[in-house]
Parts: C-alpha cells; sequence; structure tokens
C-alpha cells in the first residue's frame, strides 16, 4: 500500500486534484477540516466496497484483501498523518524515536513546497535514509 499510497500522492494530489490537496500544503483553511481530508472519501469508498464484495456467504475472496489493505492503510494514515506528523491531536509530540522522528522530518520537508512541482517525499511510512540519519 506505501507505494500506491505514493503514486497516488505524487500524481493525483500533486497532480489533477490539487485543488483538493494545496490547502494541506498552504494552510488557507479556516477550520477543522481541509478540502484534502476529502480523499478519506475517495479511499474509503473502494475500501469498503471490495470488503463487501470479497465476502459471500461467510467465504472470503481476494477482493476482501484488497479492500482489509486500502482501511488498515487509512487507519495508518489518520494515526501517523494528522495525529504524529500534523499534531491534530497532541500525541507523542516529543517522542526520541528515530522512525518517528524520520518520518516527521520527510514530511516537512515535503511541506516546504506550497506548489505541486518540484515536490520531494511522498511517502508515508517509508522515508529516505537522509532522514533518519539526522537522529543518532
Amino acid at each position: 500500500m506505501e507505494f500506491v499510497a505514493w503514486f497516488t500522492h505524487k500524481y493525483v494530489m500533486h497532480g489533477f486534484l490539487w485543488y483538493f490537496h494545496k490547502d494541506h500544503h498552504t494552510r488557507d483553511n479556516k477550520g477543522v477540516f481541509e478540502k484534502n481530508d476529502f480523499f478519506f472519501l475517495i479511499f474509503a469508498v473502494p475500501g469498503s466496497f471490495f470488503m463487501m464484495y470479497g465476502i459471500h456467504i461467510g467465504i472470503v475472496y481476494f477482493p476482501f484483501w484488497i479492500g482489509l489493505g486500502i482501511t488498515v492503510y487509512g487507519a495508518a494514515y489518520f494515526f501517523v498523518h494528522d495525529l504524529f506528523i500534523h499534531q491534530r491531536l497532541k500525541v507523542l509530540k516529543n517522542t526520541k524515536n528515530k522512525y518517528l522522528l524520520g518520518i516527521r522530518r520527510g514530511h516537512k520537508v515535503h511541506h516546504k513546497k506550497l506548489t505541486k512541482q518540484d515536490g520531494e517525499c511522498f511517502g508515508m511510512l517509508l522515508v529516505p535514509y537522509k532522514y533518519f540519519k539526522l537522529y543518532k
């Protein structure tokens, strides 16, 4: 799922659906929610559909596992991206965990660009090693 998320972030969110993702980079929103939160539906709908479609009279088929993967990654996105990285709720604010600090640093570098072009570090759970080297 990390590759799918990276690809979607780089080519969809920073591409033809930049309208929805832009306020996440510029902080133009005035409320609790951002237009970027719309992506929740973009992933929740197919995740739910695949899980429902993948179960038939108690038998689990392949589409269920695709839907479960989308759903589990969505939960990871909420906890890691929204809660930990962007601190929508103050959790793990003072962590010393090198992995968590590295993914937070990579995401901050990603947010330095306020336009959709020339971005870097589009992953969430896997970021380049250089962001981990800073914490020894």
